[in-house]
């Protein structure tokens, strides 16, 4: 491939508001001329689904997107490192881990698995509880209620060990699904909750913080490689950049997230302290358990982080 014209297809599932598209946007407005750059920001607007994204980024037919690590567990099976449940306190720490050695397992890892390139590691939030029925405090809440969670065998089974039902939709039926009381509750970051506007159907949320969500920012692997090496330092430089960006974002969003729902009359917060997170951490320790064992030890040494290491 040439360094002139370089056809550069970006592609995200998430609207307008997202802290995600508005990463996706900064990366395209940074590349050099040279990048012959189109953006669709929300797929799913124009029918496609979230998975379909990724499967053409994936086929070549795409060449850059963001995507939940969670959706690439199956391929990736050393992702599960970043969906084991309640082992991520601080979300900094975290991202420093990534940006680490940690990071560096990961991209070696996702490259091997699905023949992408990680660009970077973006903050998609910690994962709460919300539904329309009553107020989660403890596992026996869950019980009897029908919970919307992406599609990640760990996800539905993290779901399922807290006594929840766990069904999986694509973005694109998010919010009807919660609408039309197909599901009872669901779990995202309250960036979601608020942007998809869940919170005028599910009037409980539960700050119960039980997964910190990774997007992987990604491109074809093959096509970056074919990049002469100025093209792919002008590349990187942008994703970083774009990285930063989107981290900021994050935290604003979810302080702003937060005092939108504390303020509604519409919506009951139960904050942390007032939930058992303990009694839940202890239905989600033997999974923790059997997917650390398949997980290499220099790995999880790396990302996981000893309880009271920071907060959320």
């Amino acid at each position: 491939m040439g360094e002139r014209g370089i056809r550069t297809r970006l592609g995200g599932y998430q609207g307008p508001g997202s802290i995600l598209t508005q990463g996706l946007q900064r990366f395209a407005e940074l590349l050099p001329a040279r990048f012959e750059v189109s953006v669709e920001a929300d797929v799913p607007a124009a029918g496609a689904t979230a998975r379909s994204l990724f499967d053409s980024v994936q086929a070549g037919s795409r060449e850059v997107c963001y995507v939940s690590s969670g959706y690439l567990s199956a391929q990736v099976p050393e992702l599960v490192v970043l969906d084991l449940p309640f082992s991520v306190h601080d979300r900094g720490l975290a991202l420093h881990t990534l940006d680490g050695p940690a990071g560096r397992q990961l991209a070696q890892a996702v490259r091997r698995g699905t023949g992408l390139q990680l660009l970077g590691y973006w903050d998609n939030g910690f994962r709460h509880l919300s539904n329309g029925r009553r107020a989660i405090r403890t596992p026996a809440d869950c019980q009897g209620l029908t919970v919307r969670t992406l599609d990640s065998a760990e996800y539905r089974a993290t779901m399922q060990a807290l006594g929840l039902n766990a069904v999986t939709t694509d973005v694109r039926e998010l919010r009807r699904a919660v609408a039309s009381g197909e599901v009872d509750a669901q779990e995202n970051p309250l960036t979601n909750f608020v942007n998809f506007e869940l919170w005028r159907h599910h009037g409980h949320v539960s700050l119960t913080g039980h997964l910190f969500a990774v997007a992987l920012f990604v491109c074809h692997a093959d096509w970056f490689d074919a990049l002469g090496a100025e093209a792919q330092h002008e590349l990187m430089a942008a994703a970083a950049a774009a990285t930063a960006l989107e981290r900021t974002l994050a935290v604003q969003e979810d302080i702003t997230a937060r005092e939108f729902l504390r303020s509604s009359t519409d919506v009951q917060v139960l904050e942390p302290d007032r939930i058992d997170l303990a009694a839940m951490q202890r239905c989600c320790a033997p999974l923790v358990s059997q997917w650390s064992a398949r997980l290499p030890p220099e790995l999880l040494a790396a990302y996981l982080q000893p309880p009271g290491s920071g907060t959320a």
